[in-house]
């Protein structure tokens, strides 16, 4: 039956610095190089061998997946780049300290904007320090200002449908290294969760999550690596 992994980034910089990240490119702290490589020993110890690949176009993303597949022996197999994987565009908020911008906006707002479902952050000036309109990687993408959780989903799934399931469908086993909302869009999917309930699910960096699939891909369990 298939099986789907999924991975988010271990502790980047700016998780570090309890910052809004989104689309911006920062790389892995060492503690986040440690979690990245942990979850792929944690993979060859359990017997979990992904034999297909995809993450972002993000640095903590990409490192996570090429030190997880290292450490486990399977830095060879193939893999897949896109965008659609990314976080969430934050907008406005990029490069914030979360902090100050509760203590700047209030405490109640920020939630919303970092919880509501559809409501998205303020959109991001065009020029401004982390606009990423000349970042090549994006060449020919129309970029976000902003998103909303729902908005992440609807690139995310579609993604999904089109390249990953199709992989999963000849019996692959597949490992998506991603970010904590792009994984939370395919758990929603998988695990049929409800709009309002997704927002209270936090996903751990570098902890593998496991979904057993059956043949329509429907999901017949789901759980941490970890526990097993």
């Amino acid at each position: 039956m298939p099986r789907l992994i999924l991975v988010r980034h271990g502790q980047s910089q700016w998780n570090l610095e309890n910052r809004f990240t989104g689309w911006w490119d920062v790389d892995l702290t060492p503690k986040g190089e440690t979690e990245a490589m942990a979850a792929g020993e944690l993979l060859k110890d359990k017997g979990v061998v992904p034999t297909v690949a995809f993450t972002s176009l993000q640095t903590r993303a990409i490192r996570t997946l090429h030190l997880a597949l290292e450490a486990s022996g399977l830095a060879w197999i193939p893999e897949t780049k896109d965008w659609r994987l990314n976080e969430r565009h934050y907008g406005g908020l990029t490069g914030l300290n979360k902090a100050e911008t509760a203590e700047k906006h209030g405490e109640e707002q920020v939630k919303i904007w970092r919880r509501s479902f559809d409501v998205p952050p303020p959109v991001q000036e065009k020029g401004s320090e982390f606009d990423l309109s000349t970042d090549p990687r994006y060449a020919g993408i129309a970029i976000p200002q902003t998103e909303s959780l729902k908005d992440t989903i609807a690139r995310v799934l579609p993604y999904y449908e089109e390249a990953i399931a199709p992989q999963l469908k000849t019996g692959e086993t597949v490992i998506v290294a991603a970010h904590g909302n792009s994984l939370r869009a395919l758990v929603k999917h998988l695990s049929k969760i409800s709009d309002a309930d997704i927002l209270d699910l936090e996903i751990p960096t570098g902890q593998p999550i496991i979904f057993e699939l059956d043949g329509d891909l429907n999901a017949t369990e789901r759980y941490y690596l970890s526990e097993r």
